[in-house]
C-alpha cells in the first residue's frame, strides 16, 4: 500500500530567524519541472495552524518562476506563519492508460513548506520541536520497485537517485542540524526500501 513520503529538515538554532532566506535557497535548489504539460503551481501562506484558511493562495500557470513566488511570500512575516509552494518535478511514472503500457518521464506533484516556530503544522510534534522545512514528495511508490511491472527496478532507482541527490545537495547548502526521511505513517523510509529490495531479490 502506498504511503506519502516526506523529508523534514531542522535548521541550526541560530539560523531559524532567517528561515525565509533558507526557504528561498531551497526553492532555487529544487529541480522543478520545466515541462509545459504540468498543472498549476500554488503559492500559499497560512497563519497559526494548517486548519486555518490561507492568508494567501495564489495559482501560477506553467513552470514555476521562483522570483515571482518569493515576491508573493515577502509580504508576510511572523513566527506563526507558514509558507508553501505546491509544484511539480519530473519522475519516471508507469502509464497504463496508453495502448502499450510504458514508463515515461512526467511531472509529479511535490509540496515544499517552511514553518515558523509558533505555527502548528499538523504533525504530532510539539511546537518548537517540529521541523523548519519540509518537502512532501508524494507517494512512496514512485521510489520503490514493483515486481509486477517490467522495468520498475531501473526507473524507480532513477527516481530514488534524483531524490537522494537533492537531499545531499540540501545538506551541503543549508545549515541543517537534523533531517528525517519518513512516510506519513511514521515508518522510516530507509527501512521500507530495504524491506522491498530484500523481497525483490528473493
Amino acid at each position: 500500500m502506498s504511503d506519502q513520503l516526506s523529508l523534514s529538515i531542522w535548521l541550526e538554532r541560530g539560523s531559524r530567524a532567517n528561515r525565509l532566506k533558507h526557504f528561498e535557497k531551497l526553492l532555487r535548489l529544487f529541480p522543478f519541472s520545466q515541462r509545459e504539460e504540468q498543472g498549476q503551481t500554488t503559492v500559499s501562506v497560512q497563519a497559526v495552524s494548517v486548519t486555518e484558511p490561507p492568508l494567501l493562495e495564489s495559482p501560477m500557470n506553467g513552470p514555476i518562476e521562483v522570483n515571482e513566488a518569493l515576491e508573493a511570500l515577502a509580504d508576510y512575516a511572523g513566527d506563526d506563519i507558514a509558507y508553501g509552494v505546491e509544484g511539480w518535478w519530473d519522475l519516471w511514472q508507469y502509464d497504463s492508460r496508453q495502448k502499450q503500457d510504458d514508463w515515461k518521464l512526467a511531472p509529479a506533484r511535490v509540496s515544499l513548506a517552511c514553518f515558523g516556530p509558533d505555527f502548528d503544522n499538523g504533525t504530532e510534534r510539539l511546537l518548537g520541536e517540529q521541523e523548519d522545512l519540509r518537502i512532501d514528495f508524494g507517494v512512496d511508490s514512485h521510489y520503490l520497485p514493483r515486481l509486477d511491472l517490467a522495468g520498475s527496478g531501473r526507473m524507480t532507482e532513477s527516481n530514488l537517485k534524483s531524490m537522494l541527490r537533492l537531499v545531499h545537495e540540501l545538506d551541503s547548502q543549508l545549515p541543517v542540524a537534523k533531517r528525517k526521511l519518513e512516510t506519513e505513517s511514521g515508518e522510516n523510509f530507509a527501512d521500507r526500501l530495504q524491506e522491498v529490495m530484500g523481497g525483490s531479490r528473493s
